[in-house]
């Protein structure tokens, strides 16, 4: 019996759902920097299309699904470029609004657990405010970056595996010299991260609640509630 495809949105890398590949899941990456069509390779489809397009199509909305992400591009939406707002106009927000609704309605009609990620920015404003936020640093990869995560369907976040920062921890993500591929660098899913929301999310791993600390959305990242999921 099928358990159902693991789908990612907006998703050029597939760091997300190695740790599902490693665990014998299907998995399918959508991204527009994938050759334009369908390629299957093993167990990892890739997808090259605008997730709009995928709403439209009839086969696409039959496939079971048993885990969603989504990261919609932020490069419109978040504060690091607050400041070319302005120059960028009204058509930029709204174009990267819309690949924001697209993710949303693909993930809440799945019927699966879902995650939607992006880092502080405009959706706050937009939407509603995250369900929470968590620094790359909380599952092992050492540099700082807070992101801010919608989730619903039973989507459980993962406890972080520190609570302090550790020592050699590096805004690595915000210095990064300008280049021609640095938005796609600096989007790369932290593989602690990944294999955190695997372990907390996978088949069989559901029905057990488990003790998290998840952070207040209005706080920063060391202000945390304990939660039952």
């Amino acid at each position: 019996m099928s358990r159902g495809i693991v789908l990612s949105l907006c998703d050029r890398t597939g760091v997300m759902v190695q740790p599902w590949l490693e665990a014998g899941y299907e998995c399918w990456i959508v991204d527009t920097q994938h050759p334009d069509g369908i390629w299957p390779e093993g167990c990892l489809t890739r997808v090259g299309c605008d997730v709009r397009a995928l709403e439209r199509h009839d086969g696409f909305s039959r496939l079971e699904r048993a885990m969603v992400f989504a990261f919609p591009p932020c490069t419109n939406l978040s504060v690091s470029g607050a400041r070319w707002f302005e120059d960028k106009g009204l058509e930029a927000l709204h174009d990267s609004l819309g690949l924001v609704i697209a993710c949303k309605r693909i993930c809440e009609a799945s019927g699966a657990p879902w995650m939607l990620e992006n880092p502080v920015g405009m959706l706050s404003s937009y939407w509603r405010k995250p369900d929470y936020t968590f620094q790359p640093w909380q599952y092992g990869d050492t540099y700082t970056k807070k992101t801010c995560l919608w989730t619903g369907g039973g989507f459980v976040m993962p406890p972080a595996w520190h609570r302090t920062k550790p020592d050699g921890t590096t805004p690595t993500i915000h210095l990064m010299p300008p280049s021609a591929d640095r938005g796609d660098k600096r989007s790369v899913t932290p593989a602690g991260f990944a294999r955190a929301v695997f372990d907390a999310n996978h088949q069989g791993r559901r029905e057990h609640p488990t003790e998290v600390f998840a952070v207040d959305p209005t706080e920063g990242s060391d202000n945390r509630r304990s939660t039952r999921v």
